[in-house]
């Protein structure tokens, strides 16, 4: 028998903080229950010297893979082996390929928390038919309301390929104006072209097209991972896409403020995060292949789960409602109790 400590990721968000430890014990139950060798149990949380830890247990100790996959864990700060309450440091592995600033220094209101952006990832990733693909081979992740680029940033870390879709031409603005100065500044070998979107010879929008090198050794080889930014609405994903083409769909939706369609005359749908949800899922469920997974966080003040639930379900997803995946909601602020909710393309 093993014991493990999980020493957690303080965030600077202070609401967020206080919720992290019941969000990384549901997160670990996920991955425990989909992709780890070794079972888990015993999750719990405990002081050690007035410093809370998360623990859990195993039968036997953690294998190399394992400590792979959970090194990922969203606010996993730093890993212990526990015995007679001495902590002895277990190395770990997180795929980062970049620096840290990439996920942090974009400051703006609204901004999703990037730890929260990465549990998001991890747990949707973790309900593909290949919940361990990440350790082995470079996806393809679609945000479809992408914003400034919090999830494709994520991606970029992982060495996934990213797609994101936003209609609002500022946050693409923004968006163009970070990548390329960040780039340039950690001189990442990359190529980056902007112009427009055209189908039929009707305007959709503008599109920024970067490929970059996780080394320079890489690029120079030709291993170019791929970001494209559509300043599209998010109704024409299917048409922009090919269809079965990205691994997992990862979105942060709109809150009840925001909007992310105008190709509608109905004010409702561009007004109602729940009416948008209905409307762009099954757009979305084209382009994501056999196996894949969508996940959704939301403003459950906004539409009930079982809503968004049968949305997912009308759209031939299957939603996974497996313990752990039921156990992430948590208030942001008084007017937001924020929750994700995960399904499965079928196979």
């Amino acid at each position: 028998m093993s014991e493990y400590a999980i020493l957690v990721y303080p965030s600077a968000n202070r609401v967020y903080t206080d919720s992290t430890p019941a969000l990384l014990r549901a997160e670990l139950a996920v991955f425990g229950l989909s992709a780890l060798e070794t079972e888990i149990s015993e999750i719990g949380e405990t002081e050690l010297g007035g410093v809370g830890y998360l623990t859990f247990t195993t039968p036997a100790p953690l294998s190399e893979r394992d400590l792979a996959l959970l090194s990922n864990l969203s606010a996993l700060y730093a890993l212990f082996e526990l015995g007679d309450g001495v902590l002895k440091p277990v190395t770990i592995g997180p795929l980062a390929n970049f620096d840290s600033d990439l996920l942090t220094i974009q400051k703006y209101p609204g901004k999703t928390n990037e730890l929260f952006t990465k549990l998001l990832v991890n747990v949707t990733l973790l309900a593909t038919a290949n919940p361990t693909a990440m350790l082995d081979e470079p996806l393809h992740l679609l945000d479809p309301l992408c914003g400034r680029g919090t999830t494709l940033n994520q991606a970029m870390m992982y060495g996934f390929d990213a797609t994101g879709l936003d209609v609002d031409g500022k946050d693409f603005d923004s968006y163009e104006m970070f990548i390329k100065t960040w780039l340039k500044q950690k001189r990442i070998k990359h190529s980056a072209e902007s112009g427009q979107v055209r189908r039929n010879k009707v305007r959709l929008g503008r599109r920024l097209d970067i490929g970059f090198g996780i080394t320079k050794e890489r690029y120079k080889a030709g291993d170019v991972r791929k970001l494209s930014y559509l300043n599209c609405d998010t109704l024409t994903t299917d048409e922009l896409l090919r269809p079965n083409s990205v691994d997992l769909i990862v979105t942060d939706a709109p809150y009840g403020v925001q909007h992310g369609s105008h190709r509608t005359q109905d004010a409702s749908l561009a007004r109602s995060p729940r009416d948008l949800l209905a409307a762009a899922v099954p757009v979305w469920t084209r382009v994501l292949r056999p196996g894949g997974a969508l996940g959704i966080s939301w403003n459950t003040n906004v539409a009930p789960r079982e809503e968004l639930a049968a949305v997912l379900d009308k759209a031939g997803l299957d939603v996974r409602e497996d313990g752990p995946y039921t156990g992430f909601a948590h208030r942001v602020d008084q007017a937001i109790v924020r929750d994700l909710i995960v399904a499965a393309k079928p196979v």
